[in-house]
């Protein structure tokens, strides 16, 4: 009986174990398949994404990201350097000056990174020489010249998913390096097979999905910024980007555009549009004219070639044939921008002409001129009554704040403001 019961004790666990290798093996079995499968659908991704050139900079969590560490990192750095220096002094202007610089340093490394989108808001920015400090503008400039390039098989790929052949099935040359590269496109030379030279504009694959969300990226992160710092005003740059990428993404509108210029300059021999070959156009190519020429403000060239650069008789005799489209394109932009814009242009051209600054009271009258126009704008759309009260006493108060500053301004520059600080000081030293 005990001889049975030892016999049946160890068949069962010679079963047992039996049954345990043989589960093992089928578990390594399976877990083999399981990672061999893995390691074949990371290395065919890897493949894939090596083959359609995919950058992690295109990666939508990958721009926001860069975008958002930027944004924090310039917010803290405003609000803790200029945290301990005492407001209005000469230290206080030079260290934001520094932050003004390193901001504008990053902003600009995060337009480069990011590209599309992002430079055309930079190169804006940049342009902005009238709203931003003078730290930001020269360091944004540098986008101009430097809007990246896409590869020509990048442009291959664009060129063959819109008009459906090979570059050498449409051209009988095309050059590799573009004549010229923006934010949105870059430009070729190329040769068709009749003879003609052309310059077609590619625009850069990935602008066309990425520049909604990037601008839902932008506004979020101006969004914050204002709430973090409530004077901070640049939310209408976000508007007019909203409204505007659109349209300049879409080179069809571009060229009809071109066409409507030309029809309207045609009265001037000296200027040439180039002609749109529509055939070789869609919404992301643009294929025109290839024509030599000089930049407008290249005095020159413009001798060389025997062109008149006081061309005001006739540009007065022929102005009444643009004033519809003028009229047309004026509609279109706020008013406010408008104003400002010009009254900028004004200021600037006095200074110019007199090789003198611009009075502050001239850039006083600008900001009370805008809010005026801003706040008739306001006035305009509301249709509360209380809202519109709010509006009025929002713009009374508002001129008053500048009125009372231009006062003290004037005051601590006269005669009697320097005896009135002089006058303190020497009481507080005698206290």
């Amino acid at each position: 009986m005990q001889c049975s019961y030892r016999y049946l004790t160890g068949k069962c666990f010679s079963l047992l174990r039996t049954y345990i290798i043989a589960r093992t093996c089928v578990m390594a079995v399976r877990l083999l398949k399981v990672s061999s499968l893995a390691t074949t659908v990371f290395a065919a991704s890897g493949f894939y994404l090596y083959n359609s050139y995919v950058d992690p900079n295109d990666i939508s969590i990958v721009r926001f990201g860069r975008a958002a560490i930027t944004t924090a990192v310039i917010s803290y750095d405003y609000l803790t350097s200029l945290k301990t220096v005492p407001y209005g002094t000469e230290d206080y202007w030079a260290v934001k000056s520094k932050v003004h610089l390193r901001s504008a340093e990053r902003l600009k490394d995060l337009c480069c990174a990011n590209r599309g989108t992002f430079i055309k808001v930079g190169q804006h920015l940049g342009a902005l020489d009238y709203l931003l400090p003078e730290e930001y503008t020269s360091t944004l400039k540098i986008l101009h010249s430097r809007a990246p390039q896409s590869s020509l098989r990048e442009i291959e790929q664009v060129i063959r998913e819109d008009l459906g052949k090979e570059i050498a099935q449409l051209f009988v040359s095309f050059e590799e390096s573009p004549q010229g590269a923006a934010s949105l496109a870059q430009v070729h030379k190329a040769v068709l097979h009749d003879g003609r030279t052309v310059a077609v504009k590619v625009q850069h694959p990935k602008v066309q999905t990425q520049s909604s969300k990037d601008i839902l990226v932008i506004e979020f992160l101006l969004k914050t910024v204002t709430w973090l710092f409530p004077d901070f005003g640049f939310m209408w740059l976000v508007e007019e980007a909203k409204k505007n990428m659109p349209l300049e993404l879409d080179f069809l509108n571009e060229g009809r555009n071109a066409e409507r210029v030309a029809n309207m300059l045609k009265h001037f021999e000296f200027l040439k549009v180039p002609k749109i070959h529509w055939d070789l156009s869609t919404k992301r190519i643009l294929t025109m004219e290839f024509v030599e020429g000089g930049q407008v403000n290249d005095l020159e060239y413009m001798k060389e070639n025997c062109i008149d650069v006081n061309e005001d008789v006739e540009i007065r005799t022929n102005a009444a044939l643009y004033l519809p489209q003028i009229s047309e394109l004026l509609n279109k932009v706020p008013r406010e921008m408008l104003l400002l814009l010009k009254t900028n242009d004004l200021l600037r051209g006095i200074e110019t002409t007199l090789q003198t600054r611009a009075s502050a009271s001239s850039f006083f009258n600008m900001s009370r001129c805008c809010i005026r126009a801003i706040a008739k704008y306001q006035k305009k759309r509301s249709r509360s009554r209380y809202k519109k009260m709010q509006i009025y006493f929002s713009e009374a108060f508002t001129l008053w704040q500048i009125n009372l500053y231009e006062l003290l301004l004037w005051i601590r520059g006269s005669t009697l403001g320097n005896w009135i600080v002089s006058f303190l000081n020497h009481i507080h030293y005698v206290h």
